[in-house]
């Protein structure tokens, strides 16, 4: 763990109203993927009461050439000035922090939930496992609104194909308000859909992260399941 000065290189939109930040790597900057670092502005030109630092999972995986940041924009002074800030700015780091990584076990599989932008930690650690071969079978569900809110679901379907141990199941709760047509799963992620594609709910390793009203309902309804509550790890992104 440490404090680094980087540099905006580049940021993107990866979905409706959320942007992806990359900044320089710097050298014995080493994280696992599940991990976060802490952000914070140097001599921003607005602030507010929220303050100038974030805790961001970090979305690049540990061998990407990149440190990428991916956030939903809401209307702060750290997200005004993270959106409009020129490229070249710096911006202090610090970290990483965290235990939610890839247990160790690859013999058991591990079964994710997430929502939203709570995908960053885990396409953090789907990347890690896919460009290592680590072994894992890894099995995602991925709930969103609609296609246009669902950050890196492309790259996520890609990864499906390249690594074959991977599933992704992704779910649509209001896809009647997409503008695209969507054939996948729809409504929130509950106990059928879990029993649909888990057969022995007691064998994996379980991972959710996203706003703590689903991650709370995501814990409640894997003890529901009759998951072992030592096998779910979870994580709350509050107020992102």
């Amino acid at each position: 763990m440490g404090a680094y000065t980087v540099k905006l290189k580049e940021r993107k939109e990866v979905a409706e109203n959320t942007m992806a930040f990359f900044f320089d790597k710097p050298a014995g900057f080493e994280f696992a993927g599940g991990q976060s670092a802490d952000v914070t502005l140097i001599n921003p030109p607005e602030t507010d009461a929220e303050g100038n630092t974030r805790a961001f999972s970090l979305a690049s995986a540990p061998l990407e050439h990149d440190l990428m940041f991916a956030t939903r924009l809401r209307d702060t002074a750290f997200k005004r000035v993270f959106k409009t800030m020129s490229l070249g700015t710096a911006v202090k780091i610090e970290g990483p922090f965290g235990s939610m990584t890839l247990h160790k076990k690859t013999a058991r599989p591990g079964v994710i939930l997430a929502g939203g932008i709570g995908i960053t930690p885990f396409r953090s650690m789907l990347v890690q496992a896919t460009q290592t071969n680590t072994g894992h079978r890894l099995l995602l569900f991925y709930s969103n609104r609609r296609p246009e809110d669902a950050a890196f679901l492309a790259e996520l379907r890609e990864l499906a194909k390249q690594y074959p141990n991977f599933t992704l199941v992704a779910t649509m709760t209001n896809p009647e308000k997409s503008k695209v047509s969507w054939t996948g799963e729809t409504g929130y992620i509950n106990n059928g859909m879990l029993a649909k594609y888990v057969k022995d709910v007691a064998e994996p390793v379980y991972y959710t992260a996203g706003p703590p009203a689903l991650v709370a309902g995501m814990r409640k309804l894997l003890g529901e399941a009759g998951v072992d509550e030592d096998d779910i790890r979870s994580e709350d992104f509050s107020g992102y």
